[in-house]
């Protein structure tokens, strides 16, 4: 199989990372999995993907950022898309500049990670609009770079942000894109 069609996938969540896995080998993609940073490192000696879905947010508080960067690293022309349950706007800058092509909130299907494939270029005849940003919109964007700054360390955010571990807990709960 052509090199073009073989996908990596950087999930922790076993049973998503297994049903994209199938449905993209559907799609006649060749898929490799790993759970985080090492176990992708391990595959990229013996593989050169053409395209990478990695979660934002790994166990341990490991940062899909860092995967981005590396797999960026290995080939420049691999189509990465980031997907997360936490997306904020600071994340998703730091994931383009770090050479992601898309960036996705889950919960994203198949579909939607295949089109953010096709769609690398910018389009400039985006409507852009005159909403001002909430106070809970920019409160939330800060919590997240806080996160990213800390490597998705809750308690060293907390600390950083003036509150509580648990306070920080309950806020990134009531938040969260499902």
């Amino acid at each position: 199989m052509a090199a073009e069609r073989l996908l990596m996938i950087i999930e922790d969540d076993e049973a998503l990372a297994r049903t994209l896995a199938r449905s993209f080998e559907r799609r006649d993609y060749r898929v490799l999995m790993a759970s985080n940073q090492e176990e992708a490192a391990a595959l990229l000696e013996a593989h050169t993907p053409g395209y990478a879905v990695v979660d934002l947010k790994l166990k341990g508080n490991a940062s899909g950022l860092n995967c981005v960067q590396m797999l960026n690293q290995h080939d420049p022309n691999m189509l990465i898309v980031v997907l997360t349950g936490f997306a904020s706007i600071n994340t998703a800058v730091e994931a383009i500049k770090l050479g992601a092509c898309q960036y996705l909130a889950k919960p994203s299907n198949t579909d939607d990670i295949e089109a953010a494939f096709g769609h690398v270029a910018g389009q400039a005849e985006v409507e852009v609009t005159n909403r001002v940003s909430s106070v809970k919109t920019l409160e939330w964007e800060h919590i997240h770079a806080v996160l990213a700054e800390t490597d998705f360390n809750i308690s060293e955010a907390a600390r950083r942000l003036g509150m509580h571990r648990r306070t920080l807990a309950r806020k990134l709960e009531k938040q969260r894109i499902k």
